[in-house]
């Protein structure tokens, strides 16, 4: 079964090589471009979104609710989505350490704004919860969504980052942008639905797929199986994984808290190729592609899925 697709992203996305880094770090290193999708600050969610948004839809939905951090990538693109089919978004989001307090001047450090400015722009209407545990941020959310349903709306819950069977098969079809053949393919993950399908469709063809995980989490592996056979199941387009490659060891701290290897990845692709990473998820990401390259697990031409996160940088 093909979904239904609302189109929102400038598709497909560039693919270039990065010929400094590639000389720097001795691989063939290309770069697939999805902090370039277009869409209310570009990035990968808005291609989950191009199929969540006919769900939506189809649903009846007059309010969306789902739940991130104040900096989340998607809340701000879910909210710029729901603005342009006239659904009212609401989103439950927790303040994490290293982030300004939402809604107030930053403080000495990170500086405010990114996706808060953002999501104001959007309409957004934020419940910003004191600070607790991500059970605790899914708790509240659900809570909000059911008072909400008890006051008489109809009511379409995402989850968080999007990640749903909807969201697995956007990535499914990204990976058929690739005009080329590449022997590893590195990009960050989290909650997971960018992973499982990218792993899903590129099973089979030789080539290898690295999750570079933004938290310890190793729950996530089982996340990632379970929407690859979502995936499959819902759509029918590809055997699903039995098992995934994700590194949890580049995560630092934790999820939202940027590490320093990240940092100096961030800062030299700047410098070199005039490629922005975000601090949470892509210099992550490419700092663990470096390390991987430097143990030699990685070899031959290798792609790196920039996962975009760019209006963030401006609150870190």
């Amino acid at each position: 079964m093909i979904p239904s697709r609302f189109e929102l992203c400038c598709l497909p996305t560039p693919c270039h090589r990065l010929p400094r880094a590639s000389a720097r770090l001795g691989v063939d290193l290309w770069i697939k471009r999805d902090d370039l999708t277009g869409f209310a600050g570009g990035g990968n969610k808005g291609r989950k979104l191009e199929y969540l948004v006919p769900e939506v839809q189809a649903s009846g939905a007059e309010v969306v609710v789902t739940c991130g951090s104040t900096q989340s990538n998607f809340v701000r693109q879910l909210a710029a989505a729901c603005r342009m089919i006239g659904v009212r978004c609401e989103a439950v989001m927790m303040h994490l350490p290293y982030e300004p307090e939402y809604g107030k001047p930053a403080s000495p450090g990170p500086h405010g704004g990114g996706n808060m400015v953002l999501n104001e722009l959007f309409g957004l209407v934020s419940h910003v919860m004191p600070d607790g545990s991500w059970d605790d941020l899914f708790a509240a959310a659900d809570e909000r969504a059911l008072r909400l349903r008890h006051a008489g709306q109809q009511v379409y819950q995402v989850a968080i980052g999007g990640s749903s069977p909807q969201g697995a098969y956007a990535f499914w079809q990204a990976a058929q942008e690739l005009d080329m053949s590449f022997d590893n393919v590195v990009t960050a993950t989290s909650s997971g639905s960018t992973l499982a399908g990218l792993a899903t469709a590129l099973q089979g063809t030789g080539c290898r797929v690295i999750g570079i995980s933004c938290d310890p989490e190793e729950e996530n592996r089982v996340d990632v199986l379970r929407l690859s056979r979502g995936l499959a199941d819902t759509f029918g387009v590809a055997a699903p994984l039995v098992d995934v490659d994700i590194r949890f060891e580049f995560a630092g701290e934790g999820y939202g808290v940027p590490s320093a290897e990240g940092e100096r990845a961030r800062r030299t692709l700047a410098a070199e190729e005039a490629i922005l990473l975000d601090s949470i998820y892509s210099a992550k990401a490419f700092a663990g592609l470096e390390a991987l390259v430097a143990a030699g697990e990685i070899q031959g031409r290798t792609l790196f899925w920039h996962t975009g996160g760019t209006p963030s940088i401006f609150a870190h």
